[in-house]
């Protein structure tokens, strides 16, 4: 059975049995109907994914990998705010009618900085460094800008990656705010997973360590008693994961470049509600 299954199985009964209640308070987030969506969180969840063992996508029900993938290219690769622009409907709730979900996410990516080497973006100083200053402490991201939060359309939730080099290996520590943790939790580690594999090929590194750090990690109240059958199930082997060896520039890549093989799942959960 995958290591992934069973670091979820494990978040989630510990969010389950002794997380907090947000019963009693008020709350930002509502149902469709109106409702407030309530949750019950754990603070400060740190999970490992060393992808060098596995690629950790979940058995437990399956996880669109390559709809995830799209997701993240939109972000780092083609640096939209435009909704228009990515192939998935997942983003609609938080876009105007021009498709624009504000100055969130891959604007932030797209803005030029002065750094020592030149102007550029965050991705493109990410690529330069591990390329030319693979052992420096400062390889890292960040899209959580103060000033530009009151014309995003849905403050980042995921928000920061640090890139670190140990020998041949190339790690990584994704810092995120909040997380659904039924509906985002694997869709946003098999991403993450995949760029730092993606960042490695065209670096002339391997895929090291995946951490991920979590501040809210919660569980809606209407997720709960499926979240709890969720856990029950049989847990199989990790799917295998490669990407086209032939891409040798980040901006090349493709959610055709990455091939899965042997992704046996129980069956998808349908309709998950979604707060708002």
């Amino acid at each position: 059975m995958g290591k992934a299954d069973k670091q979820f199985v494990s978040m989630c009964r510990k969010i389950l049995d002794s997380g907090y209640s947000s019963f009693g308070h008020e709350v930002r987030a509502k149902w469709p109907d109106g409702t407030p969506a309530h949750t019950i969180k754990a603070f400060g969840i740190v999970n490992r994914y060393d992808l060098s063992e596995e690629f950790p996508a979940l058995t437990l029900r399956p996880t669109a990998i390559k709809s995830a993938v799209d997701e993240l290219l939109w972000i780092w690769q083609k640096k939209s705010n435009n909704v228009k622009d990515l192939t998935s409907h997942i983003w609609d709730e938080w876009a105007s009618d021009d498709g624009s979900i504000g100055k969130a996410y891959g604007y932030q990516l797209a803005k030029k900085y002065k750094f020592p080497q030149g102007e550029m973006d965050q991705v493109d100083n990410v690529v330069w460094q591990l390329k030319n200053t693979p052992y420096s402490r400062r390889i890292m991201t960040n899209m959580y800008n103060f000033s530009d939060l009151s014309e995003m359309n849905l403050e980042p939730c995921a928000y920061s990656m640090t890139f670190n080099v140990t020998g041949k290996k190339l790690n990584a520590l994704l810092n995120q705010r909040s997380q659904d943790i039924l509906t985002a939790n694997n869709w946003n580690v098999v991403q993450y997973s995949v760029l730092v594999h993606m960042m490695a090929q065209v670096s002339g590194l391997v895929a090291g360590e995946l951490v991920h750090v979590i501040a809210d990690a919660h569980i809606y109240d209407r997720h709960i008693p499926i979240v709890s059958e969720l856990i029950k199930r049989q847990m199989y082997p990790a799917p295998k994961f490669c990407l086209n060896p032939n891409v040798m520039d980040f901006y090349d890549y493709t959610v055709n470049d990455i091939h899965i093989h042997d992704y046996k799942t129980n069956p998808q959960i349908k309709d998950i509600p979604v707060a708002v």
